[in-house]
């Protein structure tokens, strides 16, 4: 029933070449920055990567596209001002990118961890987006089915946890993180703050431990935005 991990080397040390990883995180709240970084340190190569964008600065999701680590990125955003590292790789034919409406890419993760192998949604109809696949008409209304997303392993940030796995989340922090727990068959979360099994009330759990296979304390966790102004480079 212990979940909790020494290290963050210890944590990722399973991700192997070619698997897909789903990333926490909306921008860089929520975002695992130090499980994203003991990866790179790891070196799998291959990766395909679901997160809501592409990385930002040299760090984090960035870092992995500039190190040579992403093979493919599923995501709604890939550029914003600070997106250099996948501009550049997608321009050079060195990322794959599968771009999804960003209501869509949270429902099909949230499909997989309820068993739902494909829905209908209206959003991107009629556009690039949905060429290829399958439409239907409800009344009156066209919907393109859309099919669910599951990983090999997630890596999340929560706020607290337990050693058996029950995470609660900071705000923001939550975003994508609790779906992405349960649409992973291995989920490996990173907690500010380890408690004791019972420090947590049972009607804050928001993800139960039952679907997080490693927990890894990070007291003083590193906020994207901070070292990308600081002008961080990883490694």
């Amino acid at each position: 029933m212990d979940k909790t991990t020494a290290t963050l080397a210890d944590a990722v040390a399973g991700i192997h070449d070619g698997a897909t990883v789903m990333i926490g995180g909306f921008g860089g709240s929520g975002a695992p920055i130090e499980l994203i970084h003991a990866l790179i340190d790891k070196g799998p190569r291959g990766l395909t990567v679901i997160n809501n964008n592409a990385g930002n600065g040299h760090v984090g999701i960035a870092a992995m596209i500039e190190q040579g680590l992403v093979a493919k990125m599923i995501c709604s955003f890939p550029r914003s001002p600070e997106t250099v590292a996948f501009n550049e790789a997608y321009m050079a034919g060195r990322v794959e990118l599968e771009l999804v409406p960003q209501g869509t890419l949270a429902e099909r993760i949230r499909a997989a961890g309820a068993g739902i192998p494909a829905f209908y949604t209206a959003a991107s109809y009629g556009t690039e987006l949905a060429e290829g696949k399958s439409t239907e008409e409800f009344d009156g209304k066209h919907y393109v089915r859309e099919r669910w997303l599951k990983a090999d392993f997630a890596l999340i940030k929560a706020h607290t946890g337990d050693r058996h796995g029950n995470l609660t989340y900071r705000m923001a922090g939550r975003n994508f993180n609790p779906v992405m727990a349960m649409a992973a068959t291995r989920t490996i979360a990173q907690v500010s703050r380890l408690v004791a099994p019972g420090g947590i009330d049972p009607e804050h759990v928001v993800t139960p431990g039952i679907f997080v296979n490693a927990v890894v304390e990070v007291p003083d966790p590193v906020q994207e935005e901070i070292l990308i102004r600081e002008g961080a480079v990883y490694p």
